[in-house]
Parts: structure tokens; sequence; C-alpha cells
């Protein structure tokens, strides 16, 4: 199987402008390729077949996918769509992209041959050594908003046997924020 040759730009290529200032550019100017490179080797063996992608455009497509939080297909449209995209991975504008199948099993070799770890230990590695952090997070938003039901009155504690009255809205609960309470939801 031939390596395809991309990224060879056309005219089309250098009067469409996109903006530079996106994560990709930022990644692209920080981050020193050839050593991911060496660690992918040469991928695609000789022989018949459909010409192969090279291992570094399938390696960044990944990376953005990743950092982009998204899905193999949701990826491929990403490339085919978008200009920041195709110009970190390397694509000029008449160059097929990847199709969804292409990464995954990209992606999966890679998880085979032990890859993908030594892969973002490298780019950590590199990462650190420019005082640079990529940290991932969720944020939390401890918002209280009442719910329109009366809370569940309390069962009496001067000894009588009778059970609470359930709330209305059963999918309502107690919440507390700092010293207030709230019947509702979070």
């Amino acid at each position: 199987m031939v390596e395809r040759n991309v990224g060879q730009m056309s005219l089309a290529d250098g009067l469409v402008r996109a903006p530079r200032s996106s994560i990709l550019d930022e990644v692209e100017a920080v981050v020193d390729w050839a050593p991911l490179r060496s660690l992918l080797g040469k991928r695609g063996g000789d022989g018949a077949g459909n010409s192969s992608y090279p291992a570094e455009v399938l390696l960044r497509c990944l990376l953005a996918g990743i950092w982009h939080n998204l899905s193999d297909p949701a990826l491929e449209a990403a490339i085919a769509d978008r200009l920041s995209f195709r110009r970190f991975v390397g694509l000029s504008l008449h160059d097929q992209t990847p199709d969804h199948t292409t990464l995954w099993r990209f992606r999966q070799e890679l998880a085979k041959d032990g890859l993908i770890e030594k892969i973002f230990t490298e780019i950590n590695r590199q990462l650190e050594a420019k005082k640079l952090i990529l940290k991932q997070g969720t944020l939390v938003d401890a918002s209280l908003i009442a719910a329109r039901a009366t809370p569940p009155r309390k069962a009496r504690k001067d000894g009588e046997d009778t059970p609470p009255k359930p709330s209305a809205d059963r999918d309502a609960r107690w919440g507390r924020k700092g010293k207030k309470s709230v019947f509702g939801y979070k």
C-alpha cells in the first residue's frame, strides 16, 4: 500500500485565508512533531490496495478530535468542513478527508501496538518542558431552583405515628447552598 501525497497547496489554498487564532494553531506552534513521527514509524505496508494516509495526518486528526471532544463521524465532518482543521492535519482543499472508519481503524492499530500512551506521554513531556499545562475538568453549577409544589410536611415530633405527607412533585428534593435551604432542583 502506497502512502498518499497530501498537503500539496494549490492556488485556492493560498486565496482562502482562515483566521490563525484557533487552539489547533497554538498547538501546532508548540509541539515538535519529529519525535511523534519516529514513534509512529511507517504504518502502511507494501502491496495492492488503496493508498493510505500518512500516519502523522491520521494522528493529527485523532488529536483534533480528542481536543474538541468529537466522535469519529463528527470529526470526519469537521475536517471536511473547517479550514482550521484541514490546516492543522495537513490537508489541502482538494485532498480527500479520511472517513470515520479509517480514523477508527488507525486508533485501534495504535492501541494494538501500545502507542497511544507513548504518544500522549511525549506530548505531555513537550508541554511540561515549555511550562504549559493541559487539564480537563467539569464545571458544575450548583444553582438551586425552587419547585412550584409545596414541600412535604414533616412528621410530628410529639410521638404521633402519622407518616409525613409526600410532595406533589416527586422529582424535587431538599437542597442546601450555604445557609439557605430550598425545596426544588439543582
